[in-house]
């Protein structure tokens, strides 16, 4: 069965990483991909795909022509964080099921609009293999040892390329597990952003050649009386992790789509543990 992705978020490096992932796995890249506003360029060729590029006083009058030209297909969406709310609005609205890896926004309506609608969808702070399974660990401490640190106190860093405009999505959503396992109450406000590049290659030790996309996390836990610490770490290099994990849950909610689940809106914690991950 021939599974259609339309990615969004050209002429953004995530967008075109996730073009060449779902070319590598064999998917079917529709060559359209909405943008955002300031953007002049109208076409981009990766691999063997010429992609056109839809701004977005235009993306209505399209999506129409779009939809009938390439039939039913996948949406996966990195964009910004500002277009957040909007683009899960217009995907709603024209009953495209999609993959919301970008982070900000309001969360809350984001989830409420997708939950009370019948679009199928996986929305995620985080789509990297490896560390959904680490927060996915994390989430059932939370919810098997609810006061494991208690009276702990926790501190964030977390470093990202310098153009990335918001708190990162998966140290919000580790930061809110943290509080339900006992620590002393840490807001996201809290959370140290790095993105000046001779702090993040001299203090984060950041490779050089990966300053333009990379996620070092620390999540440092002290006690109350300074003499227990435990670090939880993750440093990852390059996109090509998320974009894979991105295919991983078009491959995944379409097997949902397919045996008509009622259930509708899944996070990648859902995708790992339908063990449709590789």
């Amino acid at each position: 069965m021939e599974i259609k992705v339309m990615v969004n978020g050209l002429p953004g490096n995530m967008a075109k990483e996730i073009i060449e992932a779902v070319q590598r796995r064999g998917l079917t890249v529709v060559p359209y991909s909405l943008t955002g506003p300031g953007v002049d360029l109208e076409e981009m060729e990766i691999g063997d795909e010429v992609v056109t590029i839809v701004k977005p006083e235009l993306r209505d009058d399209l999506i129409t022509s779009i939809k009938e030209e390439q039939g039913e297909f996948f949406t996966i969406d990195f964009t910004h964080p500002s277009a957040v709310n909007g683009n899960a609005e217009f995907y709603i609205a024209n009953e495209l099921p999609f993959i919301m890896g970008t982070t900000g926004g309001d969360r809350d309506k984001l989830m409420a609009d997708t939950a009370s609608s019948e679009v199928y969808a996986v929305i995620a702070p985080n789509m990297a293999k490896q560390l959904v399974g680490m927060m996915a660990m994390i989430e059932q401490a939370k919810e098997t040892y609810p006061g494991l640190y208690d009276g702990y106190k926790l501190s964030v860093v977390e470093s990202h390329q310098k153009t990335k405009a918001d708190t990162s999505g998966t140290a919000i959503a580790m930061v809110g597990m943290f509080n339900k396992m006992g620590i002393v109450p840490f807001g996201v406000e809290e959370i140290e952003l790095v993105r000046v590049e001779a702090d993040q290659m001299d203090r984060m030790q950041v490779p050089q050649e990966y300053l333009t996309g990379h996620a070092f996390h620390t999540y440092r836990l002290v006690s109350p009386d300074g003499t227990v610490a435990f670090e939880f770490r993750h440093n990852i290099c390059g996109r090509s992790v998320y974009a894979e994990g991105a295919v991983d849950a078009v491959l995944f909610l379409n097997d949902q789509k397919q045996k008509q689940s009622e259930k509708k809106l899944f996070n990648m914690i859902d995708v790992l543990k339908a063990g449709a991950m590789n």
